[in-house]
């Protein structure tokens, strides 16, 4: 099982409490806490995202380099949130920002992505491990070709660039060939960027799965 968000640029912006240059970097948000709640997002008191669920991302939203306060609440409220810190953005940067681990135990985790496209061709992906309680990974191909080796809870994979095609993945435990999560027949496009975030918690209501973002430059 698993789910493909597809997200274009938007003009919302995150806005910092003082003057800046325009933004030069972009954010995504993304919510990974399985047992979680749909929650809306606040930036220094301004809403950016609302009723992001489980596998949600928002849009990017482009932002200014700086410190943040992020405030993460049940969708609808406005006291008691789920997540209160602060954030720092560097300058030039693209990051997803996702809300991990089982609720309430929920925290932010970045995950950076490349700033530039690359132009020879092929599609790159990587792996993210966002599932607490599942164990550490082996990713392979259909054929049993192994692409990713031992990825254990918040490892994130170096980019691998493969042909043009469609793949399907294998998800297997450390030295077992027990596939516990398949993510099928999957277009990889030329010149872009994938991430396969592994997600959920096994034998709950949100059993592991995975989420496929596309990364577009």
């Amino acid at each position: 099982m698993y789910y493909y968000p597809y997200s274009n640029m938007q003009t919302n912006r995150w806005h910092r409490n003082t003057p800046t240059n325009s933004a030069d970097s972009y954010i995504r948000l993304f919510h990974a806490s399985p047992n979680a709640p749909a929650v809306d997002v606040y930036v220094n008191g301004n809403p950016v995202a609302k009723n992001l669920k489980f596998k949600d991302f928002s849009q990017y939203l482009p932002v200014s380099a700086g410190n943040y306060k992020v405030e993460i609440y049940p969708t609808g409220r406005r006291e008691n949130p789920i997540l209160a810190t602060d954030v720092y953005i560097p300058k030039g940067t693209i990051f997803n920002i996702a809300a991990i681990g089982d609720y309430p135990e929920t925290s932010l985790y970045y995950i950076p992505e490349p700033t530039k496209a690359q132009s020879f061709g092929r599609p790159c992906i990587r792996f993210v491990h966002l599932s607490a309680s599942a164990p550490r990974v082996d990713i392979k191909l259909s054929d049993g070709r192994k692409l990713f080796s031992d990825i254990g809870y918040k490892d994130i994979t170096d980019y691998v660039c493969v042909p043009t095609g469609t793949y399907s993945f294998n998800v297997t435990p450390v030295g077992s060939n027990d596939v516990v999560l398949t993510i099928p027949n999957l277009k990889l496009e030329p010149n872009t960027y994938y991430t396969i975030y592994a997600v959920g918690k096994p034998g709950s209501s949100q059993p592991l799965q995975a989420v496929v973002a596309k990364e577009p430059r």
